[in-house]
């Protein structure tokens, strides 16, 4: 994919992720050191189960992912498609998806994970 391939896809299909440098990325802004492990778990358990793995970056208060295709030198449709999965999964919020049902994270500074966009 051509740099701008890549730029016009991200615009339209993963708008919160960006390309640079050979790869795409996003940041995820957390409560706190606890949910930031959460979010790495989280990912590390959907890289294993796609056998496509992200470089991360760890910090108190936020993670970012990388995604490239190694073998391919460059970005492919498994970034994509991984990107997406990640973006489903941590930007989930059950109170809008099962209204009800699963009533999310409380709205309580001490109960706080993701910073949703």
């Amino acid at each position: 994919m051509t740099p701008e391939d890549i730029q016009r896809r991200l615009k339209t299909e993963l708008p919160h992720w960006y390309y640079e440098n050979g790869w795409i990325r996003r940041k995820y802004r957390t409560s706190g050191w606890k949910a930031s492990l959460m979010v790495v778990n989280t990912v590390g358990h959907l890289a294993e189960a796609a056998w496509h793995h992200p470089d991360l970056t760890v910090s108190y208060a936020f993670v970012i992912v990388k995604l490239m295709t190694h073998s391919a030198k460059g970005i492919t449709e498994k970034d994509f498609a991984m990107a997406r999965k990640i973006e489903d999964v941590i930007q989930w919020q059950p109170a809008q998806t099962h209204p009800g049902v699963l009533e999310g994270t409380p709205d309580d500074p001490r109960f706080k994970f993701i910073k949703y966009d």
